[in-house]
């Protein structure tokens, strides 16, 4: 993945959807340093941490959220649970909320996708956002 993400660029994720709200301001923070339009980072990090917390985790699993630069400058985000069922884009409706946001991921990202943890200890989604 390019240069390793140091603690500083990583972040527990509470088990409460309103943390995605700070995971936002993490994410404001990290790219404005980098000098970043944040627009999709926070779209994109916003989605993948609603999705661990609504789907893969249990309310005492950790989920973490990651974020880091790849060497030809694109932004990487990851979101590790403790769940070792795998994302799938649903197909949205035009009136549906729910539903989107992988579909979401795959729009905005030059790719993504999840690996395994080791020793099925769940998994990590990744998304790669172009410089």
């Amino acid at each position: 993945m390019g240069e390793a993400a140091g603690r500083e660029n990583e972040m527990a994720v509470k088990q409460d959807l309103a943390v995605v709200a700070e995971v936002r301001r993490f994410v404001r923070l990290v790219t404005g340093q980098w000098g970043m339009d944040d627009f999709v980072p926070c779209l994109v990090a916003s989605e993948l941490v609603t999705n661990a917390l609504r789907y893969a985790s249990a309310s005492d699993d950790d989920v973490t959220f990651r974020i880091g630069r790849a060497e030809d400058g694109a932004l990487w985000m990851e979101v590790q649970d403790a769940s070792c069922d795998l994302p799938c884009v649903q197909r949205a409706d035009t009136i549906s909320e729910a539903g989107r946001g992988l579909f979401i991921v795959d729009q905005f990202c030059r790719c993504w996708g999840v690996r395994p943890v080791a020793g099925k200890a769940g998994k990590i989604v990744f998304a790669v956002l172009s410089p």
